[in-house]
């Protein structure tokens, strides 16, 4: 019975936060429901990340908290809600910064949502690669690599100013060319989404998806504790920005564990929640 419900697990699992998790999201926002409930609907998805990734992980060590449970809380808390404003004060502020009448309000509202994740994927993975060139940006970028194990909830934690800084690059575009805040909404739905399958301790069946979608088995690369080894892999939703900077990597036979995470040059870099939040502050101070 275990081996067959690990097997669903692992057939399923990709396909659910893909079609099912934003195809949902798509159709009740076709169908007018609250924006609300979009929240309730992340909310069942993170829980079932963790129940996942006990029935077929990657690597059980994962699983295992490092004292890091309470600031992992606190950085997925505070950055969703700060998405959640955000998207409250796009009516403010989205027709001031629009061009002009350009986005495709006549199409499909699914396919208006695949346009804007290939447009928003490369302004984010182009931030993505930046924060790994420019100094001040790694500073904010550097708590994100802090971490020793990787598993789905974890993939929402980051600097505030650093999630600011990736998500006005992966909507600025938009803004410009006039994407509705219904648009908005989905993107911000299906990123939290991604962010969970991207870091996802389920060892998930991919196959050649591996080549063109920014999976788990592809993004574990991009955490290994060097920068010979972890400049590759920088898609949020695709990999074709990393194969144009020709930075896509994957090794099947590499197995990645605890000790291969982290940031080697900052051996000691700060665990608790408000001692990252500073953490680049006191760099900046000290240079």
């Amino acid at each position: 019975m275990r081996q067959t419900i690990e097997l669903l697990v692992r057939t399923l699992y990709l396909p659910f936060f893909l079609l099912i998790g934003n195809g949902v999201a798509v159709y009740w926002i076709s169908e007018g429901y609250s924006k609300p409930w979009l929240v309730a609907w992340v909310l069942i998805f993170i829980g079932f990340s963790f129940l996942a990734e006990q029935l077929a992980a990657y690597d059980i060590a994962f699983n295992t908290p490092a004292g890091d449970q309470k600031r992992d809380t606190l950085h997925a808390t505070i950055n969703e809600s700060l998405t959640i404003a955000g998207l409250f004060s796009l009516p403010l502020v989205g027709d001031s910064l629009t061009l002009g009448a350009i986005w495709p309000n006549d199409w499909p509202l699914a396919l208006e949502f695949i346009l804007a994740i290939l447009i928003a994927d490369v302004g984010i993975t182009l931030a993505h690669y930046a924060s790994h060139r420019l100094r001040v940006l790694w500073r904010l970028h550097a708590i994100h690599h802090s971490v020793k194990r990787m598993y789905g909830f974890n993939g929402l934690m980051k600097h505030p100013l650093h999630q600011l800084i990736e998500t006005t690059a992966g909507v600025a575009t938009l803004l410009l060319m006039g994407a509705p805040t219904e648009i908005m909404v989905l993107l911000a739905t299906a990123v939290t989404l991604q962010l969970l399958l991207q870091h996802s301790n389920v060892a998930y069946y991919a196959g050649p998806l591996k080549f063109v979608l920014a999976i788990n088995a592809v993004h574990r690369f991009h955490h290994l504790n060097t920068a010979e080894e972890g400049d590759v892999n920088f898609g949020l939703f695709t990999t074709f920005t990393d194969h144009l900077l020709g930075t896509w990597y994957y090794d099947g036979d590499r197995v990645i564990g605890s000790d291969d995470l982290g940031i080697a040059s900052e051996p000691d870099y700060p665990v608790g929640y408000m001692p990252q939040l500073l953490e680049p502050l006191r760099k900046t101070r000290h240079e």
